[in-house]
This record gives C-alpha cells, structure tokens and sequence, in this order.
C-alpha cells in the first residue's frame, strides 16, 4: 500500500518579461505576494508569469516545516524523496520522478511574440542544436483558460478569410509577390488539403522571411492606409489590432502576418487549447495555463528575442479553421 505524503506549501517563481502587467493590476504580482507575504517585491517591474513546477528555468520550492531539517527544499528534490507517494506509483514510473506538467498564471499587456512550440522529435533537435535557446528536450501541448477577457491569435484562417485578406490587405501582395497571391485565389474549399496547405505554407514563408528594408516599407503604408480609411469607415477587429501591433513593434513583419491568423477573443472561464506546431500569439487579458514541462518557444515576430523564422515556418502544420 502506497504512503499518501501530506500536502505542502510551495514557493513559486515568476518570471518578469516585459510584455507583462506592472503593479497591483497584475494577478501574477497579487499572487506571489500572496505566496509569500515577508518577501517585498518590486511593483514598477512588469509581472508576465507566475511558474508552479520542477522546469529549472522556475523551479518551486517547499516552505519549511518543522519537519524540515535542512530549510527549503526543491520541489523536484522533495518528489525524488518519495515520488510514489508524491504522484502515486503509475506516474512516477511514466514520468521519472518528475511532475509532467507545468501550470502557470500570465498577465499579458503588451503581445507576446509570434511563435510555436515544437513537438517532442523537433524539441529533442532544438535542444542538441541550440541549448542556449531552447532550454528543454521536451514538446510542450498546452491549454489556456481566461481569468479575465482574453485576446489571442491562434491557427491559420480558413481559405475563404485568407482570400479576402490577400484581396484588402495589399500589402501583403506587395512583400511576397502577385504569383504566390493568385495560387492562392485559384483554390476552393473542395480542392486537396494538402495542396492548400503547401500553397499556404509558400506564402507564410515568403511573407516571414522578407528583408527587414520591405517588411519597414509595407507596414509604414499600411499603417498609412489604415489611418486614412479611418476617417471614412469602421476598421476591421484585424484592421484595429494592426494598428495596436504597430505601436507595440513597430515595423516587424507581425503586424502584417497577423492578418494570417484567427483573432480570438475568451470571456473569463473559456479554454484555449494549443496543439504541438501550431502558429499562435496572445494579445491581452490574463489566463492560467497548462502544459508539459518545457519552455520551448520558436518564435517568428512581434518580439525583440531570439526569431528562429526558417524553423518556424518549416514546423507548423498550416491547419485552416
């Protein structure tokens, strides 16, 4: 019979990317100063993640207890102590002694990067190729849930929105040229998946992989465009977030490849979930989070980190929903 090891407080990470909440405002600052009330913290910094998990990049720890001779205690040292007891015989012996999963809670104000996690035979290349960057050898399926209204893109849009993208948003046209938009226009919803998808996959490419000079041009028209039509019609919901990107990146191919992709939108209690190599980039609100124990992340735009964009758009499955 197996020994049920009692319940213990953990002491979390979080992470201060810039694209998170500054201030009170931030449930990742509320939160882990409710963790841990003795410890001050620095409410001018932005608070984007709060970490529960054994990942080395925010491992947790245990409070001590009086049980506790040797003060706090890693989380993951605790489980390799006992780890039938900790996460019951099955999965420790799936798992390693390790928690398979990592659970999160973000605050988001400004967007995340264009990216994709990759899946485990492509996160087991990264790692041996780049472990600077890629810091794991594991895939990382994850699923979110809004705290508050949360704002995402996710997916490629279905080829009927792709064809009206590539019919108002010149721009585009002019980055990847009139060849890959009229391929493109000559599909229909019936024609083989796979061929659309290799169409697609030409173009994002094509798109992503533009000199810095052309991306700087065709956003800077695009956003002069938009601003003028403004005064004579309703912007899109895509059209408006174009414009916000641009405030937040200006000049990066984001703005533009964002028209790409599904614009969703969560009320408090509604789910995300997010496939292995699959295109997606969060805009605003704050979620919880859960997924596999990594922190890989292969990103494309919208970010001033590491882009990895041939890897990107070689990865993603180009699925259109």
């Amino acid at each position: 019979m197996e020994t049920i090891v009692k319940p213990r407080r953990l002491r979390v990470a979080v992470q201060n990317y810039d694209w998170g909440r500054t201030g009170e405002d931030a449930a990742v600052a509320r939160l882990f100063s409710l963790n841990d009330p003795n410890s001050p913290i620095d409410l001018s910094l932005p608070f984007a993640e709060l970490w529960i998990g054994t990942h080395p990049s925010g491992p947790s720890f245990l409070f001590p207890d009086d049980s506790d001779s040797e003060g706090v205690v890693p989380l993951k040292d605790w489980i390799l102590q006992n780890p039938s007891a900790v996460l019951g015989s099955e999965v420790a012996k799936r798992w390693r002694d390790d928690l398979p999963f990592l659970f999160k809670v973000l605050s988001v104000s400004k967007a995340l990067s264009i990216q994709a996690h990759p899946d485990k035979e492509l996160a087991e290349v990264l790692h041996k190729m780049r472990p600077n960057v890629y810091k794991d050898s594991n895939h990382k399926p994850e699923m979110a849930i809004a705290l508050s209204e949360f704002k995402a893109l996710c997916g490629f849009v279905s080829l009927e929105e792709l064809k009206d993208v590539l019919t108002s948003v010149p721009e585009i046209g002019e980055i990847v040229g009139d060849e890959h938009v009229d391929r493109i226009m000559t599909f229909k919803e019936t024609d083989a998946c796979e061929e659309i998808k290799i169409a697609l996959q030409s173009i994002y490419t094509k798109l992503m992989l533009a000199s810095q000079e052309t991306v700087s041009e065709q956003v800077s028209k695009l956003m002069h465009r938009l601003n003028a039509e403004n005064k004579d019609r309703i912007l899109t919901e895509k059209e408006q977030l174009a414009l916000q990107l641009e405030k937040q990146y200006p000049s990066d191919i984001g703005v533009i490849s964002a028209f790409f992709f599904n614009y969703v939108k969560l009320i408090p209690g509604e789910a995300l979930s997010i496939g292995a190599n699959e295109p997606h980039a969060y805009i605003s609100g704050e979620c919880i989070e859960c997924m596999a124990t990594s922190d890989n992340v292969v990103r494309a735009g919208l970010t001033p980190k590491y882009k990895d964009v041939q890897t990107l758009c070689s990865m993603l499955t180009y699925k259109q929903n």
